[in-house]
């Protein structure tokens, strides 16, 4: 087996895998069956290897239009993962949030997933919130140059265990989908 082979035959496992994880933070796969299509017909050439390679590497960019409702769909996610282990973690959780304080409060929730980074060695849990902190980043972009007066600060939030942090950070993902 050629070099060449070999790294299509990797590269079109890396893809198949990601479509069975179906992780939404992944661009449309669309383009990229269209490529290993392509690659498995008389196409396989070394430009066809350049985009190929390329289509592999749009799949890992993040989407620009991520949607608050996979953040749900990854809480609800960390939350039966946390069932199975123990994380004995107190994480500053903002469980009143004002309208006008729901950017802040976000971004203190995201600087708290961290800690559930840091305190398990889980790697579903891991790939799971890192997934998370990518989708809120990306869905809070549009949000996130406003700046909001009279919020707490992250440290000045009451300390919660893990299942009431994500219970609130729920709520607040609401807050996002239901502006009222």
């Amino acid at each position: 087996m050629s070099a060449l082979t070999r790294t299509v035959f990797i590269l079109k496992k890396k893809i198949a895998k990601d479509l069975e994880n179906k992780k939404p933070h992944l661009r449309s796969p669309s383009i990229q069956c269209y490529l290993c299509l392509l690659l498995n017909s008389h196409f396989l050439t070394e430009a066809g290897i350049h985009v190929f390679i390329l289509g592999c590497v749009g799949a890992g960019l993040p989407k620009t239009e991520a949607s608050w409702h996979d953040v749900i769909h990854d809480l609800k996610r960390i939350e039966e993962l946390i069932q199975s282990i123990h994380i004995d973690a107190t994480l500053y959780t903002e469980s009143n949030v004002h309208p006008n304080c729901k950017v802040t409060a976000m971004k203190c929730f995201l600087l708290e997933l961290r800690v559930i980074l840091h305190e398990s060695r889980n790697v579903d849990i891991h790939e799971t919130v890192s997934n998370l902190i990518i989708l809120a980043n990306s869905s809070l972009s549009s949000n996130g140059n406003i700046t909001e007066s009279g919020c707490r600060e992250c440290e000045e939030l009451e300390e919660k265990n893990v299942d009431e942090f994500l219970q609130s950070f729920v709520h607040i993902v609401q807050m996002f989908i239901n502006p009222s």
